[in-house]
């Protein structure tokens, strides 16, 4: 697989275009959000509004940083299956400041190798055009498929690492509240 960044600020897989958000995004990725078993592992699906407000943050990040996270798009196949990219970790813990490594795919693309594919141009991307030491990722401890990626990525995990997602502290959130933390350092990277 070759990652390359195009003239639009778009990294380009064999099969995959990582770009830049379109207004035409936002339905899809509407769909996407208000979905009980993409959001699974979140506390709860999102309303339209809070779907929009989500893209607004991600091209606030984009705007702020001159990265973010991606729209995913399969040429000749569909303009939108999700997103995938890096974001600054907007909360303190004992691993921060840090940068994440982060999917979200509609289900119709998953199990085909996707956020395995778009993760890996994102880390490039990460550790080759930003010069970052370390990117994180981290989900619910139950999130199996999300574990796997981060495996397959190379990123590793030690238990000592996991921790309770701040944002997430209110009881209610009992089976999200926990976190599994995998790393990557920039010098264990292998494209």
């Amino acid at each position: 697989m070759t990652d390359a960044l195009d003239v639009h600020g778009a990294l380009v897989t064999e099969r995959l275009c990582l770009r830049r958000w379109r207004p035409a995004d936002r339905e899809p990725f509407a769909v996407l959000n208000a979905d009980r078993e993409v959001m699974e592992f979140f506390p709860s699906p999102l309303a339209r509004e809070a779907s929009d407000g989500l893209a607004d943050r991600i091209e606030a990040h984009f705007a702020r940083r001159g990265f973010g996270l991606w729209a995913v798009e399969i040429p000749r196949v569909t303009p939108f299956a999700g997103y995938v990219g890096l974001a600054d970790v907007t909360f303190d813990a004992h691993f921060t400041p840090a940068v994440e490594v982060g999917w979200r795919l509609d289900r119709r693309w998953w199990g085909r190798g996707i956020a395995s594919e778009a993760a890996r141009a994102a880390l490039t991307f990460g550790f080759r055009e930003l010069g970052l030491n370390e990117i994180v990722s981290f989900t619910v401890v139950d999130n199996q498929r999300s574990r796997a990626v981060m495996a397959r990525l190379g990123m590793r995990h030690d238990p000592r690492d996991d921790f309770d997602h701040p944002k997430l502290a209110d009881e209610r959130y009992g089976r999200w509240r926990r976190h599994v933390l995998y790393r990557l350092a920039a010098g264990d990277w292998r494209p």
